[in-house]
């Protein structure tokens, strides 16, 4: 029988303080798998190749939150090898699993129960001035092009296909990819964007201007995005918040979809939506529906006090025909 290689991608802090990691390793084993355990990934420099799992490891574990599902991503990055998310985080957004539920996604995986669920990925072109050739780097959830000096603004030019759409001064602007729009473009006022969409999304972030609102942009289409020569500051770009760089003014980056996907383990065919209402802990009755109810049950215990109160004057009545 061909030997199973799986990779565990967890945090130091969850080896040492509890019992989860090791019992997670400890049925993967019993289910036939070689376990490699890594944790406290650090990030590669910007533009460079990040560490990466062997060939022929069949699904990586990411026991951990969403933070550590993009540390996991680097490790798949241009590979078909799976991820599959158990959350020990706090919302755990892109995770199947919650902690209570190992054992259950453990044996699903040992049996290939499981279905593929592909994410598109974002990829980036830094051009700095002069270049003959861009930097290239990626992001599972998005990228962020900033001021890099504190207390100032940086000057952007913005272009969708080589049309120009803004130019405004900001704190900069969040690209992001339908999974990122749940994440800091969706702190930064962006809309939610279903994972089944093929869209790249730019959300500017406090900028200077009377039109700067979230643009939304098919698969086919690339965000251009120039740190003007007159900026006050330079830029910071950063890729899933680890890969990060300073950019000088004149620099340009261009930001498309990638033809790579990140493959996520799915172990049940819950729709996005439900997954979204239950992280989110959206409210889903609204407050006219709430006070409508509330005028609804407060009715039925009148009418039913009424039918009390008729019945109990009845029964007085008859207690004194009766010289009770």
């Amino acid at each position: 029988m061909a030997r199973r290689n799986a990779v565990v991608v967890t945090h130091s802090r969850l080896r040492q303080s509890g019992t989860v990691v090791g019992e997670a390793v400890g049925q993967l084993q019993s289910a036939g798998f070689k376990v490699t355990i890594i944790d406290n990934v650090d990030p590669p420099a910007f533009g460079t190749p990040s560490q990466r799992v062997n060939d022929d490891t069949e699904i990586v574990v990411v026991l951990g939150g969403d933070g550590t599902i993009l540390r996991a991503a680097e490790l798949v990055h241009c590979s078909e090898v799976p991820i599959l998310g158990v959350n020990l985080g706090h919302v755990g957004f892109l995770a199947e699993f919650e902690s209570f539920q190992m054992s259950d996604a453990i044996r699903r995986v040992a049996d290939h129960d499981y279905l593929i669920d592909e994410r598109m990925i974002a990829h980036v072109d830094v051009w700095l001035p002069g270049a003959s050739e861009p930097i290239e780097d990626w992001a599972l959830n998005d990228i962020t092009l900033e001021r890099e000096t504190r207390g100032k603004m940086v000057e952007l030019s913005i272009r969708v296909d080589d049309v120009e759409m803004s130019s405004f001064g900001a704190d900069g602007v969040i690209v992001s990819t339908p999974t990122g729009s749940t994440a800091y473009a969706f702190s930064a006022g962006g809309p939610i964007i279903w994972p089944n969409v093929q869209a790249l999304q730019l959300t500017p972030l406090a900028a200077h201007a009377l039109f700067a609102r979230p643009l939304i942009i098919g698969a086919d289409s690339t965000f251009t995005l120039d740190i003007l020569d007159s900026s006050v500051s330079d830029g910071w770009i950063c890729c899933d918040g680890r890969r990060q760089r300073s950019l000088p003014k004149g620099t340009r980056v261009e930001v498309r979809a990638s033809h790579d996907t990140l493959r996520l383990a799915r172990l049940s065919g819950v729709p996005f939506t439900n997954r979204l209402v239950s992280k989110f802990d959206l409210p889903v009755v609204g407050w006219r529906e709430h006070a409508n109810r509330s005028r609804s049950a407060h009715g039925e215990a009148t009418a039913n006090d009424g039918q009390h109160g008729g019945q109990n004057g009845c029964d007085t009545a008859n207690a004194r025909r009766n010289g009770r």
